[in-house]
């Protein structure tokens, strides 16, 4: 893959086109590549975790007919400083006692889980749950059966505190969106892939890794 070109005025960038009608698409902004079948909407969202709080996101999404295919991100770097907000009001009002905590590691830590369980409580059937790994950044993957028998690949990872929730959504019938489900990727601040040496697992430090363009 070449270099990352830039697109002004846009929150992302299209690098190639990997098969006909498809692109590969990569965010500087949120620090990914992904084929799309088309150019997608962007839009921002706010994002509830398990312990509410309210955090910024963003939603990549196309529509090709048929099958949708979306990418959330949502930043969680700024977790900390809320709950450390939140418990000081909580100590202001009700003391230093058992009733106000700082539960921050365990809402990073356990974003991927939630995100999951997330995606569990649609009316669909869950025929496939798993640990996963993509360039060996951990997550978990999900396949769920919808009401119209349509059929949801997903995959939920977290990278320097950024959680990645990808979606494909084909119809009953159709083959699995195997382009876009084994095409994700991470960049760095240069827009060059990154891949790792081993299994790398967000919150504990970073293994080896390398470029590639």
């Amino acid at each position: 893959m070449g270099p990352i070109p830039v697109v002004a005025a846009t929150l992302s960038l299209i690098v190639a086109e990997p098969a006909l009608g498809w692109i590969e698409y990569a965010s500087q902004t949120d620090h990914f590549s992904i084929n799309f079948p088309g150019e997608p909407d962007v839009r921002d969202i706010e994002y509830r975790t398990e312990y509410l709080l309210t955090l910024p996101g963003r939603v990549y999404s196309h529509e090709d007919g048929p099958s949708r295919y979306a990418m959330t991100v949502v930043d969680f770097s700024g977790t900390e400083d809320k709950h450390e907000e939140r418990l000081a009001s909580c100590r202001a009002e009700l003391g230093d006692g058992d009733s106000c905590n700082n539960p921050w590691d365990t809402e990073l830590h356990g974003a991927i889980v939630h995100a999951a369980w997330n995606l569990m409580q649609r009316a669909a059937e869950v025929t496939h749950f798993s640990y996963y790994v993509s360039d060996l950044v951990e997550g978990h993957q999900l396949q769920l059966t919808n009401a119209d028998g349509s059929r949801t690949f997903a995959a939920i990872h977290m990278h320097e505190n950024r959680l990645y929730i990808m979606e494909g959504t084909v119809p009953a019938g159709a083959p699995e969106p195997g382009l876009f489900q084994q095409s994700l990727g991470f960049i760095d601040e240069q827009g060059d892939r990154i891949r790792y040496r081993s299994i790398y697992s967000n919150g504990f430090p970073p293994p080896a890794s390398f470029t590639y363009q």
